[in-house]
């Protein structure tokens, strides 16, 4: 007898080593369900509460010998990992990084090793398989001690491919990765998938900055218009979009900067495109120029945070020299946007 969830598994009784209970199955074929959601999630829809339930899950038909994975409970984590080990008996052990992916949770410790000790612990690990051997993804290798793990718990650590396609055939190999395995890649299909989340969050921020120019077109010296809003959102795109997506090719380290620097690029089109770049409009033209790319600069050093680019360390660098710069241009600017000209 057997019962279906939502997270595409169901419970089955497994009878493993010394001990007989209830796990729960996953299954390696994704529902439409599953798709859709993370299609939400990829758009920020839902995407803070998108988990599955932490806990031992088994794949076809395991026993005392089969290999344990290890992964974090954030759902997309989790189907990209199932969904790839189809024709393979195999168990998962999934930890609670409060539904945060592998990458992350290891930079925050939620993909740790006490949270992994516990785990194996809770689950009666050691009861199910013979073995000792705990494969892991290699993006989790900075939040987990092994030699930790194996003195607590007796389990060893083995870190396993970058990518889950190629789980299997790392299995295959007598648990040896390749350095294509090992390699992290990055491509501009990685990163525009990244997008959408970022382009969503800048959004509902823009709202509350429409709102407040809104008031000010009440007494301010010059009213925001539909040319404005052409322009700030250029910028948003830049950041969020168009920096990611040119990412390699943008001069320069600092993901600031490349923001930045496409915001400039962006501004100079839009005061042309609007006939700003007049005498008549100085003040706007400057203050667009400060404004428009310090936004584009923020939105783009978000992505820091996505990216395979950087170092907790570089970004936090980064945002101490940044951020007083974005905000001050900012500041500047939009006071420079929001007067009428002197000279008009």
């Amino acid at each position: 007898m057997s019962d279906k969830n939502c997270c595409g598994v169901e419970c089955s009784c497994f009878c493993s080593g010394a001990r007989k209970g209830v796990i729960s199955v996953a299954s390696t074929a994704l529902s439409f369900k599953d798709y859709l959601g993370a299609c939400k999630a990829r758009w920020g829809i839902g995407r803070m509460d998108y988990k599955v339930s932490p806990g031992l899950y088994g794949v076809g038909k395991p026993d005392s010998n089969s290999p344990v994975l290890v992964s974090a409970n954030y759902k997309l984590t989790f189907d990209t990992l199932r969904k790839n080990l189809s024709s393979l008996d195999c168990w998962l052990l999934i930890l609670d990084t409060k539904g945060v992916n592998v990458w992350c949770a290891a930079g925050k410790s939620a993909f740790g090793t006490e949270e992994l000790i516990n785990r194996i612990d809770e689950t009666g690990l050691a009861e199910i398989v013979a073995h000792r051997r705990l494969i892991l993804p290699q993006l989790g290798a900075s939040g987990v001690n092994g030699g930790e793990v194996a003195r607590r718990s007796g389990f060893s650590v083995v870190f396993g491919p970058v990518r889950a396609s190629d789980i299997k055939r790392f299995i295959a190999d007598g648990f040896k990765a390749t350095r294509e395995m090992r390699t992290v890649k990055f491509g501009t299909l990685d990163r525009l998938v990244l997008t959408p989340v970022e382009l969503i969050a800048a959004v509902k921020t823009s709202l509350f900055v429409f709102g407040m120019l809104f008031l000010m077109n009440l007494f301010a010296a010059r009213h925001f218009g539909i040319y404005d809003f052409a322009a700030y959102m250029g910028a948003v795109l830049t950041g969020t979009v168009f920096t990611p997506l040119l990412l390699p090719i943008i001069p320069g380290k600092a993901f600031s900067w490349k923001g930045w620097l496409l915001g400039l690029i962006w501004s100079v089109f839009a005061l042309w495109l609007f006939g700003w770049f007049s005498l008549d409009f100085w003040s706007l033209a400057v203050g667009y120029l400060l404004l428009l790319p310090s936004v584009s600069g923020y939105l783009a050093m978000n992505f820091t945070g996505s990216s395979t680019y950087t170092s907790p360390s570089g970004v936090l660098k980064e945002m101490r020299i940044a951020l007083p710069f974005l905000i001050g241009s900012f500041v500047v600017g939009a006071a420079l946007v929001l007067v009428k000209n002197p000279l008009g």
